[in-house]
């Protein structure tokens, strides 16, 4: 019997096993899929078969720098406990040293690779006996890589669970800059920024967060400067939007206004949010709010643009990160620049499974 590329792919998503054992065991079985499960079993395939569904959100994450090449990856497993496992580490780290030798794009390509501590078997094939050899359901989740004309230095915090990769245009051994990007890598593993600079952010993205500034704002009255406020609650008590007691509410309370959220029922503040939102328009004219906008998104901006953000280590407490390198590069003599930075952290997005220990040990006793 013929055995068609489509076949192996069927049977390769049915069970993660290799290409080639997939192939294998189909023409050994000439075709018969049920068989041909039955048989990658028995040859140690099925453990992958049978966790394969499991979810893999614990793991680790890796940061390796060869000469000018750099990779960070991330491995998953079930649990933090087999995280810990040497036989693990050892198995991400001959990961990492795939991804240095490699010119994969992506998982998938990398995975189709022969495996580099093996040549008789692909990367996948390998994943597949650690699983086997492991007992839990592992994944090789993503993975950068970093070819640089300048210096990349690694950094990994919390045991594996967060890593990061910071790359400098300075082409230089010096040590300083070395402990210079050591402790920038160290800020993006705490802080967590998304871009390095306002520069890396584009005009769309600029503007979404401008808009969602604005709306945040109107849904918020009570945070507008007052002169809008007022206009808005006139519109409510004139208009007769709000409620006989809101109204006789803000008639006692109104000489403290920074007080009167407290005593308006829900339905007024809601209502109060609705007139601002109508009147969207007219306000975003206000140069008074305009700047109330451009304020809180230069706050944003700021906690989430690496260079705009207080460096961790500042003795002062208000020095940037921008700052810290112009001060390096001054010390240095050295053009040192902040080029990007990678980081990576494990899990995040991914489902986390409840676990339920009793409920697992009655299972087991059943």
């Amino acid at each position: 019997m013929e055995i068609k590329a489509a076949m192996v792919k069927e049977l390769r998503e049915m069970t993660g096993a290799g290409v080639m054992a997939c192939k294998n065991a189909l023409v050994e079985t000439e075709g018969d899929f049920d068989k041909a499960i039955e048989l990658l079993r028995k040859k140690g395939e099925a453990t992958a078969v049978k966790k394969a569904g499991r979810i893999a959100a614990e793991g680790t994450v890796l940061a390796v720098v060869e000469g000018k090449k750099a990779a960070i990856v991330e491995v998953n497993s079930e649990t933090d406990f087999v995280a810990k496992n040497d036989k693990f580490k050892t198995f991400v780290a001959n990961i990492a040293e795939q991804i240095i030798a490699s010119d994969a794009a992506d998982v998938e390509a990398l995975s189709n690779e022969k495996f580099i501590k093996d040549e008789s078997k692909t990367v996948k094939e390998e994943l597949v006996s650690q699983i086997a050899v492991i007992g839990e359901n592992l994944s090789i989740r993503r993975f950068t890589k970093i070819n640089t004309d300048g210096v990349v230095v690694p950094y990994i915090h919390a045991g594996g669970r967060i890593g990061v990769l910071v790359e400098s245009a300075a082409d230089t051994d010096n040590e300083e800059i070395k402990e210079a990007l050591k402790n920038i890598a160290m800020q993006v593993a705490a802080l967590n920024p998304k871009y390095t600079s306002r520069s890396d952010i584009s005009a769309d993205e600029l503007a979404k967060l401008k808009e969602i500034t604005v709306e945040s704002a109107l849904n918020d009255p009570f945070t507008l400067p007052k002169p809008i406020l007022n206009k808005l609650i006139t519109k409510a008590v004139e208009g007769k939007v709000w409620s006989d007691e809101d109204i006789a509410i803000y008639e006692e309370k109104k000489s403290n206004m920074n007080y009167l959220p407290n005593f308006l029922s829900n339905e007024a503040k809601a209502s109060l949010a609705e007139i601002a939102v109508a009147d969207k328009d007219a306000i975003a004219g206000d140069k008074i709010f305009s700047g109330l906008v451009e304020g809180r998104v230069s706050k944003q901006l700021k906690e989430i643009c690496l260079l705009d953000q207080p460096y961790v280590k500042a003795a002062d407490g208000k020095q940037t990160v921008a700052k810290y390198v112009e001060e390096v590069a001054k010390n240095t003599g050295v053009d040192f620049s902040i080029k990007g930075f990678v980081r990576y952290e494990t899990g995040e997005g991914l489902e986390k499974k409840s676990e339920d220990f009793a409920a697992e040990v009655a299972k087991q006793m059943q």
